[in-house]
């Protein structure tokens, strides 16, 4: 249904609302870099499986899951908080992991993650603020 004021979807609307987070992307994705592999490598040390279920975790279900407007194409939708929690997940997933490498990695390593992931809990917050804020298009997708 078109908004005759508008000229535009409700869809469309919500989606030209989302706020601009390019340096907060740049910053989610290298934090998720860091989880993707310190976290198979801490927990090879324990068992491979756990190494292999992490990265599913930590790949395949944001791959999967996602919040309509948030990605072009939706594979199943979930509400806003749910896919901050994945987010949050990634984000401590990689600071645990790094500072849990401390044989193998010195610790000045560790406090770079540490303070990336910071910084995009930071920058996240727009983002996180507008997918709470979504209602619309969530029982199309499910």
């Amino acid at each position: 249904m078109t908004d005759a004021a508008a000229g535009e979807t409700p869809q469309e609307r919500t989606a030209s609302a989302r706020p601009d987070d390019r340096i907060p992307s740049v910053l989610r994705f290298s934090t998720e870099l860091v989880a993707w592999v310190t976290t198979p490598w801490v927990l090879a040390g324990y068992s491979w499986l756990l190494a292999a279920l992490s990265l599913v975790v930590l790949i395949g279900l944001p791959a999967v899951l996602s919040t309509p407007g948030d990605k072009n194409s939706v594979i199943v939708a979930v509400p806003g908080w749910a896919t901050i929690l994945m987010v949050l997940a990634e984000l401590g997933a990689a600071v645990v992991s790094s500072w849990l490498l401390w044989l193998l990695w010195p610790v000045w390593a560790a406090v770079p993650v540490t303070l990336l992931a910071a910084a995009a809990v930071v920058t996240e917050q727009p983002r996180w603020r507008w997918l709470v804020s979504l209602k619309q298009g969530l029982s199309r997708h499910v």
